[in-house]
């Protein structure tokens, strides 16, 4: 049996960059920073950051492209894959890249337009984050026979 896939949770190194190809389909590369922290034998913190290089495709790559922005948290999950070129100067080149085919966006970025500064502790994935008077406030504003959603109920 062979299995293929990788999660990644980080920042956006800077904002996606999205392109159409010939055929009309729409492409958005991302990257994405994670690190990871350790006590050396001295008990000395180390760090070290791994960059990750995302491709989307379709209707996830126009998501990315317009709501993901420079150090927000990320993600992402795919399936590893290595293309090969032979580059200008005649070396063979290649680049491995995980292929997107699910995301999910974390806080909004310091700075972006309607959003906060981050928490001071880091989101945990899968669970709602929502403060008890944001819920209380949204149950309030809502009106008993209002069931549809509206666009400024949806958080991004």
């Amino acid at each position: 049996m062979n299995f293929n896939k990788a999660i990644i949770i980080g920042r956006v190194t800077k904002d996606p960059e999205t392109r159409t190809t010939p055929s009309g389909q729409t492409v958005a590369s991302i990257g994405v920073a994670s690190n990871r922290t350790w006590n050396n034998n001295s008990g000395e913190k180390q760090e070290k950051v791994e960059y990750h290089s995302i491709v989307a495709w379709g209707k996830l790559a126009e998501i990315c492209g317009q709501y993901l922005v420079k150090g927000q948290i990320v993600l992402f999950e795919g399936r590893l894959e290595t293309r090969t070129w032979d580059g200008q100067d005649g070396v063979k080149r290649s680049k491995t890249e995980i292929i997107a085919e699910n995301m999910q966006m974390g806080p909004k970025a310091r700075g972006q337009e309607g959003g906060s500064s981050y928490p001071a502790k880091e989101p945990s994935f899968g669970q709602n984050n929502t403060n008890q008077s944001q819920k209380e406030e949204a149950s309030n504003n809502r009106s008993s026979s209002d069931d549809e959603i509206k666009i400024e109920d949806i958080p991004f």
